[in-house]
């Protein structure tokens, strides 16, 4: 760095929380004379499980805005070929290829949790010779804020002082009632999910299974029946398989204590899904007691995510059903706009240029994450009419809505152009 650049002001951006849009934000908002922390409360030792998908409109940033493709193809990232859906007679109902690069721009991705984890907190801490690393700062709990102040409390008393504030902190976020003045809580949708991975290898052991769906092929297959589903897939290249099961709430024996999950029990859920094929709810019996059930819950939309110097982003702002798989497509999406508004910073900003920035960023992000969270409820309705088979939903309805995106300014720029036409009432 030059004596010029020393003598810079340069500006700090707190990012609170370690996760997934954490960490996105801290790749995205890396520039020369800025300085980036991320506080996390975690160690960031623990195993994080489960898989999880981008969807092409937070593939296409990943891998092409911020350069990660090649590092996530060496950890295992798969390519999803598309939806093989079977009713409950186990009959393949429908199959529905996922639409190519050509028109999304991008593919639908599934990675092992712990692998997009572990990339997005490895690009964001290498050095690259023209910004400073994110500094990641483990067992820094933050439990509150002061917004205009631009300050973060932590529960060991101390305070930090930032430019700008980044609340990434999940739906349990500490920061929310801060931003809003009043606390929010995370809402009990009516469903539980019961999640498990187990090898690949197991599965191919077991011929029911196999007759049916190759674990190794990369298609995500579904089998519904009414308000029940199962959504499976695998990752790793193909040597783990993830499974998710759907039930209603009151059927589930959730935890009621403050944590929303607890360990499965497999013969609960076994007898939940008893009317389901044998070869489709295999998965479950290999498992044994390597089960998790966690309540789903979301938020309404609030009724803004940025106040002072401090903005929400992520579940923080918007939790949603994962009956999208866009959870973490839409968290990313938001460290892009963050990016993208902050991207000609110079030094020190004032608490007025914050908040236009923040303003910009909430008003590009606000109406697109909110409509996903209804689709993400939308898409939790019955399968199928009760005591019937036919599938009724299609989880490819709403995909151009959600895939067709190229960042916070082109969509910002679409609507604009079709305000101006007069066409306020389409939907993107």
């Amino acid at each position: 760095m030059s004596a010029v650049q020393k003598d810079t002001p340069v500006s700090t951006f707190i990012i609170v929380g370690g996760g997934i849009a954490g960490l996105a934000s801290a790749i995205a908002l890396r520039a020369p004379r800025r300085k980036v922390i991320v506080l996390e409360q975690s160690s960031l030792n623990r195993e994080v499980g489960a898989t999880l998908s981008l969807q092409p409109n937070a593939s296409k940033i990943v891998e092409k805005q911020w350069g990660l493709g090649a590092a996530l193809k060496q950890v295992g990232a798969m390519r999803d070929e598309g939806f093989n859906i079977y009713s409950i007679d186990g009959k393949l109902q429908r199959s529905i290829p996922l639409v190519s690069k050509t028109e999304y721009g991008a593919d639908r991705m599934v990675y092992h949790r712990r692998d997009i984890h572990d990339t997005l907190k490895e690009y964001a801490t290498r050095s690259d010779g023209h910004t400073e690393p994110a500094d990641i700062r483990t067992s820094s709990c933050v439990v509150s804020c002061d917004p205009d102040a631009g300050t973060v409390i932590l529960n060991d008393g101390s305070t930090m002082k930032a430019d700008v504030i980044v609340g990434a902190d999940g739906i349990k976020s500490a920061l929310r009632k801060d931003v809003l003045g009043h606390e929010v809580q995370a809402l009990p949708t009516g469903f539980s999910a019961y999640r498990l991975v187990l090898s690949s290898s197991d599965l191919e052991q077991d011929k029911d299974f196999r007759d049916v769906i190759d674990p190794r092929s990369s298609f995500t297959s579904m089998v519904m029946g009414h308000d029940r589903r199962m959504i499976m897939g695998p990752a790793r290249d193909g040597d783990l398989y993830s499974v998710v099961a759907l039930v209603p709430d009151q059927r589930a024996e959730v935890d009621s204590g403050n944590s929303w999950n607890s360990k499965g029990d497999l013969d609960t859920l076994l007898k939940e899904y008893k009317d389901f094929p044998a070869w489709a709810t295999a998965p479950f019996r290999l498992a044994k007691d390597d089960i998790g059930l966690w309540q789903l819950r979301d938020t309404e939309p609030l009724e803004t995510w940025y106040r002072g110097r401090v903005i929400l982003i992520g579940d923080a702002a918007h939790a949603m059903l994962p009956t999208q798989g866009q959870g973490a497509s839409q968290a990313i999406e938001d460290a892009e706009a963050l990016g993208a508004f902050f991207s000609d910073l110079e030094g020190k900003l004032p608490l007025e240029d914050v908040q236009r920035r923040l303003k910009a960023v909430f008003e590009a992000r606000f109406e697109r994450a909110a409509t996903i969270q209804r689709y993400s409820r939308e898409a939790a309705r019955p399968a199928t009419d009760k005591g019937e088979t036919k599938i009724k939903m299609n989880p490819a309805e709403f995909m151009d809505y959600n895939c067709l995106y190229n960042g916070a300014k082109d969509w910002v720029s679409t609507r604009k152009e079709s305000l101006e036409k007069g066409l306020e009432g389409l939907v993107f």
